[in-house]
């Protein structure tokens, strides 16, 4: 093989970036397929420069896909690996990466909305909502940018923590 290709931090900064996303075109048959798909397209236009390569990993990428907004960072950051893997000529099967992604998808949707909706989300509102009702603007801007900073934060870092594990079951899944 001529060409070893390795994710740089700035192709998976574009990719948390594009994460933001995820929803924007959410539909009643596949989910957030769309949105997963998009997520991962500057990393896949690297690891596959020939048009049909990409094509492949990108058709992979449409199949149903549906979890928590936020959650899906982790299951990312593997998918990553498993990909960067595979353009390296490592024997990682279409259906593995495929059954990766749905193993960690369901445990994980239930994880977020108790954690983000039902518990940050409303400390932070109601922090930031008796500062308001006292007439301090202070109240809202720290609920926007405590909230966006640990979105964001929590993103970045469980990307990058999947994306560190999904290289260890890559090698796991091809017997490396």
């Amino acid at each position: 093989m001529a060409e070893k290709y390795k994710l740089t931090k700035k192709d998976r900064m574009s990719v948390a970036w594009r994460h933001q996303f995820l929803q924007g075109s959410w539909n009643y048959e596949r989910m957030q397929n769309g949105g997963w798909a998009y997520s991962l397209i500057p990393a896949l236009r690297k690891l596959y420069p020939e048009k049909k390569d990409l094509s492949l990993a990108l058709k992979r990428r449409l199949e149903f896909f549906n979890t928590h907004p936020y959650l899906a960072s982790p299951i990312i950051g593997v998918t990553l690996a498993l990909e960067e893997e595979k353009a390296n000529g490592a024997q990682v099967e279409n259906t593995a990466i495929q059954g990766v992604k749905v193993g960690m998808m369901g445990p994980l949707a239930g994880v977020g909305d108790p954690v983000f909706w039902f518990t940050l989300r409303p400390i932070l509102g109601a922090l930031g909502a008796s500062l308001a009702l006292s007439g301090n603007i202070v109240g809202p801007l720290l609920f926007f940018f405590a909230w966006n900073i640990i979105r964001i934060a929590f993103i970045w870092y469980t990307q990058e923590f999947g994306y560190k594990v999904g290289t260890s079951i890559a090698q796991d899944l091809s017997g490396g």
